[in-house]
């Protein structure tokens, strides 16, 4: 005989149903995934469109591609924003990254 019999029966016993142990590395696996990406990504968008909500006239913001500017007026998709005198831009509200401390503008020209 090649295998001795010892070998040949434990190697039976190998292939029983591994249950809930075998999905427990992958359910961590989530857990970990969970709370270290989706999360705080998920937090970070609440919290951005909280910000873009409450935006108001006269604000001044950072937009998307670095623009600062005032708002001037705000529609429900866009905001205007000047950016120098007499300069003025029309942004999507979701391209608004940022509020600025008021009077920021002023300090910076």
């Amino acid at each position: 005989m090649l295998i001795s019999p010892a070998f040949a029966q434990s190697a039976g016993g190998a292939g029983s149903d591994p249950g809930l142990i075998g999905f427990l590395p992958l359910i961590l696996m989530f857990v970990l995934l969970w709370f270290l990406l989706i999360r705080p990504q998920m937090k970070r968008q609440k919290e951005h469109r909280q910000m873009v909500e409450a935006l108001q006239k006269g604000d001044e913001v950072i937009a998307a591609g670095g623009l600062v500017g005032r708002i001037t007026k705000l529609t429900d998709q866009y905001v205007t924003l000047e950016i120098a005198p007499q300069t003025e831009v029309l942004v999507q509200r979701a391209a608004v990254q940022m509020p600025l401390p008021k009077g920021t503008i002023k300090s910076l020209q």
